[in-house]
């Protein structure tokens, strides 16, 4: 007799796939892309896609906390590409820096998400206190990685723009 899944693993799951595809697609689109095209902006006077590149690399690596997986690995990038603006920080990590930390943080990412069962992913997640969790339930990690995801495909969007 054949089982089914239950609804709510279902649901992590394919949003996993989701944010995996994402990655993968942002990770070949930064990584191919030359030093001279990184510099290019999104817009006049915007960010330019390797801060994009670092951003969206700070924010993954940021996931590590914000869900509760463990220790982030390169927390020293906050100040290049999430509390300051393009430009502010100088120097900030080469195209090599980032294409080599991109595929180890989000390869570790994958590893630690997928080892979540479903109910793992309706817990709080480290950015709400328990007793916000308890009024607000839908303040869980699952909802960190739907919008992580929209998050990365806004600039990946911007990132194919511009190129």
């Amino acid at each position: 007799m054949e089982t089914k899944e239950p609804s709510a693993k279902l649901l992590a799951d394919a949003t996993l796939k989701l944010w995996q595809n994402g990655v993968d697609q942002a990770g070949k689109l930064f990584s191919g892309l030359t030093e001279e095209a990184l510099e290019r902006e999104v817009a006049p006077g915007k960010n330019r896609l390797i801060y994009l590149w670092g951003h969206l690399l700070a924010v993954s690596d940021a996931l590590y906390s914000v869900l509760r997986l463990g220790e982030r690995l390169h927390p020293e990038l906050d100040a290049m590409f999430l509390k300051n603006a393009d430009r502010a920080v100088t120097p900030i990590w080469s195209a090599q820096e980032l294409k080599a930390a991109w595929g180890v943080v989000h390869e570790r990412l994958r590893v630690e998400m997928a080892k979540l069962s479903a109910e793992e992913w309706l817990e709080r997640h480290a950015l709400v206190s328990e007793e916000a969790f308890a009024k607000e339930p839908h303040r869980n990690r699952f909802t960190v990685l739907l919008a992580r995801s929209g998050h990365l495909a806004y600039h990946f969007g911007q990132a194919r723009l511009a190129k």
